[in-house]
């Protein structure tokens, strides 16, 4: 067989008898970090739940996969490797922010190692990432049911799908509306896409008319209703992420520990957007300006190494002293997230990063860039709980309303107040919601 089938050896996780069943599920994510996080996340929340879990990626995921498995649920959690035909040159372990249509092809000419593998395992279910449609085909064909978990928002996949989808009806939610400069990038993006057939026609409609999403109720009730109506799907949240408070950089947590409570900003991009030297410059004055204290993690590009001196303003370093620190590193961000000197996050507004800090009560800072952050962006000011750094015409940032922001957000209590409401809001109906989802499954499977 074509196959490969590797597995961590572990200790047993005990599961409650009432916990109990016989569901078998195999995950199919997409090879971005923002997609298999979500798709991890899941897959806890239904170890919790006593299903059986194998996450089906290649080698090019396996160690990113392999560290955010915790050893709790190392015996009900368990990673497939999906061996691929070819690896192409453009496959990299941080997939781009433009889709690559070389990586798109290369795992849909998997398909019949996948199949292998679902023959092998004989799951209950398959889930698999809005991008990889092509699975449920596979496991159709097995009698297998599958549906797609989408980890974007209600809102934003509202907004994508009937654009795409349903292009004669007006899209009604105008306060997350994107704006023109915003606007003309999408349109390039989704006519490019049609092109080049990248998406792999993720917004087709399914077998099961039914799918996973990676929010609330609480937050996107009216977009989850909205999509519901236009489209006939039934859409199932699954709440919040899992938190994981572990950081590599002490040093940071104990300066942090130094700082008055919500007195300090946290800026951070994540893996999948670098910075121009415009932008950085830009950020870095608005830093500099607004007189708050922050973190900052300034990522540079694919096997580039740099001195960050070169890269800052000259002198930055000496003006800011004790009340910033700048890392050139990687940092696991949810435990300097949830640190209690934390008062702002500098965030592009991907979906996973924006409901980790509405799980951590953390206000946000919005400075969207593609896809769907400026709608992820718009939603967390329409929530009351983010101010967005706003771009000119020409989608340009300034250091003046940088700076205004930042300190706008850490002097307003009224903000922080209502981050911490909403999540509390959350965290009271995620198990119920979790708890529906893992019901409903359960249910499809049945039938």
């Amino acid at each position: 067989m074509n196959f490969c089938f590797r597995k961590k050896n572990s200790m047993a996780t005990q599961v409650p008898p009432k916990h109990r069943n016989a569901l078998k599920v195999l995950m199919f994510p997409w090879l971005a970090y923002g997609h298999i996080s979500p798709f991890l996340d899941l897959a806890m929340k239904l170890a919790d739940r006593g299903f059986s879990v194998r996450v089906c990626s290649t080698i090019i995921s396996r160690d990113t996969i392999n560290k955010q498995i915790p050893e709790k649920y190392s015996a009900s959690i368990k990673m497939v490797e999906l061996c691929l035909p070819k690896l192409s040159k453009s496959i990299t372990n941080e997939i781009p922010v433009d889709i690559d249509h070389t990586v798109l092809k290369t795992l849909k000419s998997s398909k019949s190692n996948f199949a292998k593998i679902l023959q092998k395992l004989k799951p209950d279910l398959v889930i698999y990432d809005l991008l990889l449609q092509w699975a449920e085909g596979v496991a159709k064909k097995q009698g297998i049911p599958a549906m797609k978990f989408v980890v974007m928002g209600a809102a934003a996949f509202s907004y994508f799908y009937t654009t795409i989808r349903k292009p004669e009806v007006e899209f009604p939610f105008q306060d997350i509306y994107p704006g023109q400069n915003e606007l003309m990038k999408l349109n390039e993006l989704i006519a490019e896409s049609s092109r080049k057939e990248k998406y792999d026609d993720a917004f087709a409609e399914g077998n099961i008319q039914v799918m996973l999403m990676s929010t609330s109720r609480t937050i996107e009730g009216k977009y989850i209703d909205y999509f519901t109506k236009l489209s006939n799907w039934k859409v199932i949240p699954v709440g919040l992420p899992i938190k994981n408070r572990v950081t590599n950089d002490v040093e940071v947590i104990d300066w942090l520990g130094t700082k008055d409570e919500g007195s300090t900003i946290f800026v951070s991009f994540g893996n999948e957007y670098v910075l121009s030297k415009e932008e950085m410059e830009e950020l870095a004055f608005g830093l500099e300006l607004s007189n708050v204290n922050f973190v900052w993690v300034v990522r540079f590009p694919e096997r580039e190494t740099r001195n960050l001196e070169d890269v800052l303003p000259k002198g930055f370093f000496e003006r800011i002293g004790e009340r910033g620190r700048v890392l050139d590193k990687c940092v696991l961000q949810s435990r300097i997230s949830n640190h209690s000197s934390i008062g702002g996050f500098v965030s592009p507004c991907g979906w996973h990063n924006v409901i980790e800090c509405l799980d951590f009560g953390v206000p946000i800072i919005a400075m969207p860039i593609h896809l769907d952050q400026p709608m992820n962006a718009k939603l967390m000011v329409e929530l009351g709980v983010a101010m967005e750094i706003v771009r000119d015409d020409d989608g340009k940032i300034h250091r003046e309303e940088i700076a205004e922001t930042l300190k706008g957000v850490v002097t307003r209590g009224n903000l922080r107040a209502k981050v911490r409401d909403v999540s509390k809001n959350l965290k009271t109906i995620g198990n119920e919601e979790m708890d529906t989802a893992a019901k409903e499954l359960i249910q499809l499977c049945k039938k």
